[in-house]
């Protein structure tokens, strides 16, 4: 790839784009409660508001969608590496009036216990963002601005530049604010500005929401709740002190690499590939830079529901089986005959098929639920599908190909489409997070950790499938979207 221009920075079309990131000393602090409220505040003050998730999560980006209809997307320097990730992050902002990203853990939590590597420190620092710590001030004083100190010490360029505090009353906050701010002036760090508070209040009580579990009914009650947390903090919350802080972001309008002017090479074909994208309460796990990316390489996105659709979109060359939560559909999924026959068929026909944790799991023989019913899905998968009741294989991988010498000798002589999803020398990132497991996830490819001290078998990939729990982040390897595409394009047969 070549290197952005040193002189980038200097460029007359120079361009900041408004944002902070908002971190906490750890998950369960009220960071996602502060991102949601603040996201409604802005909006109701009709600002353009624009968020962002560090890290792999679904969730979060979901909810910004789904409940506050802001767009969102993910910031992982584990799926993209510095530059990239600027790039990414520039098109992703570039209309908006300030964007909110929302950090994953704590601050310093990074890929592994001992590493600042993808952390929303990492995220911050490389993307020149500004920093606001959420800190639950209940039961604490004078030891607030010891922990703010120490945060903002641990590593050099923290970029913290505010705080708010979760869990304060409106008659203390007054005197805990002018407290922890002459302190922190006294200890050096005066640049660092206590923003607002975020009262006890229904309306922050956001921890147990799980977007895929809510039927309408609920997803008006949310929308009504982060309305109200919006409109609390409009009032106790110096928006205009953050607006002024989101305006330090350091992140400059560069020149786009020629890898990604790439991207578009097949979209100049003068006709879409039509893919089918399953997407209802059972599956809704997408990366929006996935989507974008088939969309770019000449896709035409159509979405249908395998929970309420009686078959797949016409004319469709592809399909997208995404993540979600099909073990709490068992019984709806199992009962709509004509769209697993439709999907038999399409896989008989050798349309290719990339199917992820939930969609992997639709496609088994059977699957099971938490309450031990035994549901009869797609069956293109041989075996079961079951819960684990714990974290299974979590984390990032580096997905490569599982073939020995002689098979690797073979496949470069042969290179068809068939076998060239991966290649022996390539590998595509992903990130697995699943409480179920299968009595066959199949062999094709090894899942290597970053550090490389472990992997394990995963993934069935034959000629039109590829089929496993990891969730793939695409354009970690962009050859691989492409050899998707013009499989679909050319409709593969044997």
């Amino acid at each position: 790839m070549r290197k952005m221009k040193e002189n980038a920075c200097n460029n007359k079309n120079q361009k900041k784009n408004p944002g902070f990131l908002l971190s906490a000393v750890s998950s369960n602090s009220g960071k996602t409660a502060a991102a949601c409220g603040l996201m409604s505040a802005f909006k109701q003050e009709g600002k353009r508001v624009c968020a962002c998730k560090c890290g792999p999560d679904y969730i979060d980006p979901m909810f910004h969608r789904e409940v506050l209809s802001v767009d969102s997307k993910n910031l992982d320097l584990f799926f993209s590496e510095e530059e990239v990730l600027k790039e990414e992050y520039l098109r992703h902002t570039k209309d908006a009036d300030i964007t909110i990203t929302e950090g994953v853990m704590g601050f310093y939590d990074g890929m592994s216990l001992g590493s600042v590597k993808g952390s929303s420190y990492d995220v911050a620092r490389t993307l020149g963002l500004p920093v606001i710590l959420v800190i639950n001030a209940r039961g604490a004083a004078m030891t607030l601005a010891a922990m703010v100190k120490g945060i903002a010490e641990f590593r050099s360029g923290s970029k913290i530049r505010g705080i708010l505090l979760n869990r304060v009353s409106a008659m203390l906050y007054p005197r805990l604010k002018e407290m922890l701010e002459n302190e922190l002036a006294r200890i050096g760090h005066d640049e660092i500005k206590i923003v607002g508070y975020m009262p006890e209040n229904e309306a922050f009580h956001l921890e147990s929401r799980h977007l895929g579990l809510v039927t309408p009914q609920e997803m008006e009650n949310l929308q009504e709740k982060v309305r109200q947390a919006g409109e609390i903090l409009t009032k106790t919350v110096d928006l205009e002190l953050l607006e002024q802080i989101a305006g330090e972001a350091a992140v400059w309008k560069a020149e786009i690499s020629e890898e990604s002017e790439k991207i578009g090479s097949l979209k100049s074909l003068n006709y879409p590939v039509r893919i089918a994208v399953a997407r209802d309460e059972a599956f809704c796990f997408y990366y929006k830079d996935n989507l974008e990316l088939l969309e770019n390489l000449g896709c035409e996105v159509i979405e249908f529901s395998p929970l309420h659709d009686k078959k797949l979109p016409e004319n469709v060359k592809g399909i997208l089986l995404g993540g979600g939560y099909p073990e709490l559909y068992g019984k709806e999924l199992a009962e709509n005959q004509s769209m697993l026959e439709s999907i038999r068929r399409a896989l008989d026909d050798k349309i290719p098929c990339l199917a992820e944790c939930g969609g992997f799991m639709y496609l088994h023989e059977e699957m099971e639920d938490t309450d031990g019913n035994v549901w009869k899905l797609v069956g293109r998968i041989h075996g079961r599908t079951f819960p684990t009741g714990k974290l299974v294989r979590f984390g990032y991988v580096n997905l490569q190909r599982n073939l020995d010498e002689d098979q690797i000798s073979e496949l470069k002589e042969r290179m068809s489409i068939a076998d060239s999803w991966i290649l022996p020398d390539e590998n595509i990132r992903a990130h697995e997070f699943h409480y179920w497991d299968s009595t066959d996830s199949g062999s094709d490819c090894f899942a290597v950790k970053p550090d490389g001290k472990r992997k394990w078998e995963c993934i069935h990939m034959e000629e039109n499938l590829v089929a496993g729990y990891p969730h793939l982040y695409y354009p970690s390897c962009k050859e691989f979207a492409e050899r998707f595409v013009e499989k679909c394009r050319s409709g593969y047969r044997e």
